[in-house]
């Protein structure tokens, strides 16, 4: 597996080349954790990793995959650019708080990231100029 880091992701200028970088071609459907899902769900239930969290979404500006004018608007996912293992949270590894393997994402960039799908991202913003949606002008 190739080894991705945020230093290198935010080498990319467009979101496209961004999401290029971090597509994993997974499986649809297939589980990351298995059986031992509810490892990753009190993982990120603790207050290490949401205060760890916060920063990294402080970092990144709130913004999908870092990039300016994509703004995320509800849930914030993390996505981690070198997926987690189980036994990744069962030894408590440093990759767990690595800010090099974390990126801010929506809920549809992230699925997209992990299968590879292009098509589940979110169409691009549209750039409004003052009385665009007005007729009469």
């Amino acid at each position: 597996m190739k080894i991705r880091t945020y230093s290198e992701l935010i080498l990319r200028q467009t979101f496209i080349e961004r999401f290029n970088y971090l597509k994993l071609n997974g499986i649809p459907g297939q589980d990351t954790f298995g059986y031992d899902r509810y490892l990753n769900q009190i993982f990120y239930n603790t207050l290490e990793w949401k205060h760890f969290r916060r920063g990294i979404i402080i970092r990144d500006n709130g913004q999908d995959l870092g990039c300016d004018n994509f703004e995320i608007f509800g849930k914030i996912i993390m996505h981690h650019i070198t997926p987690i293992t189980a036994d990744d949270i069962k030894q408590h590894k440093s990759i767990l708080f690595d800010s090099e393997n974390l990126i801010s994402t929506t809920l549809k960039t992230h699925n997209a990231i992990h299968y590879g799908d292009k098509s589940l991202l979110d169409s691009t913003p549209i750039n409004r100029i003052k009385n665009d949606t007005c007729p009469w002008r």
